[in-house]
């Protein structure tokens, strides 16, 4: 029997059977309503069926040399191209056990001999209506999926944008840059994936990693309620205006507070309770000595462990309207000799292992004088 060629839209239905005669007759059943490829042994069918035009039904044989029906479908189910290809067994064999076997093994249905043409066509047509269907709900699944990733990944960039504004809306009123943001989120990034691989393995997975580099920005959110005499003050703070200039923590930390409070779903603000830690507890100190509780070693959160080590550096290593610029080894040394005291230990090994990489983004992110 002569192969049809395809025609635009018209399935394809690959018939195998290792007989001449039973190819002839459902080719000419099929052809005026399908495009029909055909195949005399299991072989040829594996074959055919991952070219083009790929089948979209095969009738396949049972009882045929070499390889069989059963052993062609089982490799068809094995092969990711193929396993979606529904197929109808056609064979003589009409013993139960032989039918309740094909279909355990993923045929779609069971023809006997001698083929009735009604019910050849009918059940070909309703497999082809359900190949139909399920292709169909895959591609719209597909189409779904890839929308819904496409919204998320905009809702992403449109939160990370808001953060950064919100941010940029403190560093505004400070003698601070913009890219003080960029660096410090840097910075803890960095401090984050050392940190990952050693000492905090079991706190920092990658979920907790992306929580506190997208809070990082927030830290200093509280200095918008500063007042600017005291903000941008170019000489040394009174103990009045110092006490003043270190609630900008505690009032970062209450203003992110309130944003999200009576919210039902408070795990949907994940990172803005990182946020939270951050901007309150970024000013306190290893010793204790710091502000505004007076924490001591790891009863501060680590995500404001990191941002303390991260603020320091970059306020030592930039200019600012009171001090000149140090360079990276000189800011280096003040890190490290604030091991123990003014920083956690492991975080200062993690940031003299990296220290290249901190000198990377602070000229990355240089300021324009």
């Amino acid at each position: 029997m002569t192969q049809c060629n395809p025609t635009p839209h018209q399935p394809v239905i690959l018939i195998v059977d290792d007989t001449p005669e039973n190819i002839t007759v459902l080719g000419e059943l099929l052809q005026s309503h399908y495009t029909v490829k055909v195949a005399t042994d299991g072989r040829r069918a594996l074959a055919s069926a991952v070219k083009e035009p790929r089948p979209d039904l095969i009738l396949l044989d049972v009882m045929m040399p070499g390889l069989d029906g059963y052993a062609v479908l089982a490799r068809l189910q094995d092969d990711p191209a193929t396993r979606d290809i529904p197929v109808i067994f056609v064979t003589a064999l009409d013993a139960s056990e032989d039918e309740s076997r094909g279909l355990a093994l993923g045929a779609a249905d069971y023809i006997t001999k001698p083929i009735r043409p009604p019910i050849v066509l009918a059940r070909v047509r309703a497999q082809l209506e359900l190949k139909h269907a399920r292709d169909r709900l895959r591609d719209q699944n597909q189409w779904l999926e890839g929308e819904v990733a496409r919204r998320l990944q905009q809702n992403q960039k449109i939160q990370d944008v808001s953060i950064r504004a919100l941010a940029s809306l403190a560093e505004t009123r400070d003698n601070e840059t913009g890219n003080h943001i960029l660096r410090t989120q840097g910075y803890v990034g960095v401090l984050c994936d050392e940190l990952a691989g050693s000492h905090f393995s079991g706190l920092l997975d990658a979920h907790t990693v992306q929580l506190i580099t997208k809070a990082a920005p927030l830290h200093d959110i509280g200095k918008v309620g500063i007042p600017d005499h005291v903000l941008l003050k170019p000489g040394k703070l009174s103990d009045d205006e110092w006490r003043l200039m270190r609630t900008h923590a505690k009032l970062g930390a209450d203003a992110i507070s309130r944003a999200i409070r009576g919210e039902s779903d408070q795990s949907s603000f994940d990172f803005l309770h990182t946020a939270i830690e951050i901007a309150h507890s970024h000013h306190e100190k290893w010793d204790g000595s710091g502000y505004p509780d007076g924490l001591r070693g790891d009863a501060i959160p680590l995500p404001a462990r990191l941002m303390a080590l991260a603020d320091v550096f970059d306020a030592l290593v930039n200019r600012r309207c009171y001090k000149a610029p140090m360079t990276i080894d000189q800011a280096a040394t003040i890190i490290v000799d604030g091991k123990g005291t003014h920083f956690d230990p492991r975080v200062v090994e993690a940031f003299t292992n990296r220290l290249g990489q901190f000198a990377t983004i602070a000229e990355r992110y240089a300021d324009n004088d």
